[in-house]
């Protein structure tokens, strides 16, 4: 089979595809015949920076990256109930691990995926996995959102964001988006019943008694999160679990909840993903659409900090 491995960290032109054996499945584990994979933010930094590398793989090179794929089963382990072979899955796999996406053929753990919704295609299910668990888990699992809350979503255009406002909506939340002007229409179209140019206009001076906040940014964002959540509101943040004392400090004087997801793979969150997808209570926007061997573009792309909604590559 074709994959895709990563020797060292560095630019994108790292990124080598090469002939390798299919992997051997372990009693659990269905083989994927993977049809379309997704790029997330931490597939490009883990290929940029040894350290997070080091701190996802260890010291395994080559590795190969990825964790959203979408495909067919073609072989299952012999303790595997979930699926048949001919079955559409897709899911996020091994995440925080290895998944090994970057390649034609992939073993998954059974409980890391779900049935494909028939009315949806590969690419959109793909695009569905990372980052709409993200913002599930993040929404649903932390913050236990309901209806009525106010919430916050930063870069509600971005890969987690997009998700984030539908998933808000559809538990009744007032949804308040930030994310460029140019992508003001988008955010709203999501459902968003307020937008915010963070380019042009201060969110802290505009918003106050927000219940829930999803800070996809961090930093200065973040303490101004703060600012603005009301007491015993919820911020989950995202990019680092590393707080400030300052924001430590402000967040216990509102007595804030300030948590940090790292998200996981879990049979119960792409399960929901996948009822979601089904009754179009979620719709991926899909930025651009790459080719196996056009991999380096996509990370480029990706790298760019560009991109509305999500970037897919098609095995």
């Amino acid at each position: 089979m074709k994959a895709i491995i990563l020797n060292k960290a560095g630019a994108a032109e790292n990124l080598e595809i090469i002939d390798t054996e299919k992997p051997i499945l372990k009693a659990t584990e269905v083989l994927v015949k993977n049809i379309s994979l997704s790029i997330n933010p931490v597939d490009v930094k883990s290929r940029a920076n040894e350290d997070i590398l080091d701190w996802l793989f260890g010291k395994e090179r080559p590795v190969i990256l990825g964790w959203d794929v979408s495909g067919i089963v073609t072989e299952l382990g012999k303790e595997v109930t979930d699926f048949n072979i001919g079955d559409e899955v897709f899911g996020m796999v091994n995440f925080l691990g290895n998944g090994k996406a970057y390649a034609e053929y992939i073993a998954s753990p059974q409980e890391h995926l779900a049935l494909k919704p028939k009315n949806i295609s590969h690419e959109a299910a793909a695009a569905s996995t990372l980052t709409a668990i993200t913002a599930y888990q993040a929404l649903v699992d932390v913050a236990k959102i309901k209806k009525g809350d106010r919430v916050l979503i930063h870069a509600a255009s971005g890969g987690v964001g997009h998700f984030a406002v539908q998933i808000a909506k559809s538990f009744g939340a007032y949804v308040i988006g930030t994310s460029s002007g140019k992508n003001k229409a988008f955010v709203l179209s999501l459902g968003s019943d307020e937008h915010i140019d963070y380019t042009q206009e201060k969110f802290e001076e505009k918003i106050k008694d927000i219940d829930i906040v999803i800070d996809t940014i961090g930093g200065e964002t973040l303490s101004k999160s703060i600012q603005v959540t009301k007491n015993q509101g919820t911020i989950v943040t995202l990019p680092s679990h590393e707080f400030s004392d300052e924001q430590k400090l402000k967040a216990i004087q509102k007595n804030i909840s300030l948590q940090f997801l790292m998200v996981q793979s879990k049979k119960e969150t792409i399960s929901e993903i996948a009822k979601m997808l089904e009754n179009k209570t979620i719709l991926p926007h899909i930025h651009k659409i790459f080719s196996f061997d056009e991999m380096a573009k996509a990370h480029q792309e990706v790298e760019s900090n560009h991109v509305v909604g999500k970037v897919v590559v098609n095995v």
